[in-house]
């Protein structure tokens, strides 16, 4: 007998497939705190401290298709919104407590995404102790483009991730300089969640994190993968 639900089902939020007409169903977006070295310095911390974890809802990911520009709306309560590019890694497979040495064969591909974080609201929510998912969990954070699989792209363990912002240069750096490398990340994480197929991890921003305004326009790039380009309304 069919289920009758008593308000409208949502829908699944998914993702575009670079050279598929098959999309990628998102189920958990996990993301990483502080991956590499000079972000944590910019943002007053230091070292090789264990990783953390924080989520965003399935609905933030705004998917962003093969050479179009996204758009996100300027979102409320904050005036200082932040960008954040970041290698997106999408599992296929899932598992609890991965090994290290297993990891990578859970990952179906990577993709651009932007951690876009009201950074006046995490702040204040960081010092008065609280839970700062206001900061990061909020509607159009998570503007993603499409996904390549690793099929297509092999294992990605270092290459160029860069952001402008109208052209100008903001974050630069390799994702070799990860603190925590992929297939670390997802071990790690495994021992906290199952991991399922459908899940995306934010695998963390390099230095250069600041502000933009409405009118913005970002342009992101990840070697072998491409480029993403938003705009914020």
């Amino acid at each position: 007998m069919p289920v009758a639900y008593a308000v409208p089902v949502p829908e699944i939020t998914s993702l575009p497939i670079a050279g598929s007409a098959e999309r990628f169903p998102v189920h958990r977006v996990y993301c990483v705190g502080r991956n590499y070295e000079a972000h944590a310095r910019e943002m007053g911390f230091t070292g090789r401290e264990p990783p953390f974890f924080f989520l965003k809802p399935a609905d933030a990911v705004v998917p962003v298709p093969a050479g179009a520009t996204g758009e996100i709306a300027y979102p409320p309560l904050t005036r200082d919104l932040h960008h954040e590019i970041e290698l997106v890694v999408a599992i296929g497979k899932g598992g609890r407590d991965i090994a290290v040495a297993d990891a990578s064969g859970h990952i179906y591909g990577y993709a651009i995404g932007l951690d876009m974080t009201r950074r006046d609201l995490q702040s204040d929510m960081k010092k008065q102790g609280r839970p700062w998912c206001i900061g990061k969990a909020f509607d159009q954070s998570a503007p993603i483009g499409p996904i390549t699989p690793i099929a297509a792209s092999g294992e990605l363990t270092r290459g160029r991730i860069a952001l402008t912002v109208n052209g100008q240069p903001r974050q630069a750096s390799d994702i070799s300089q990860l603190i925590w490398s992929v297939s670390e990340v997802i071990a790690h994480l495994s021992t906290a969640w199952d991991l399922a197929p459908g899940d995306l991890i934010m695998t963390g921003t390099p230095e250069g994190v600041a502000a933009v305004v409405r009118g913005d326009r970002m342009h992101g790039e990840i070697e072998e993968l491409g480029s993403l380009d938003v705009t914020v309304r």
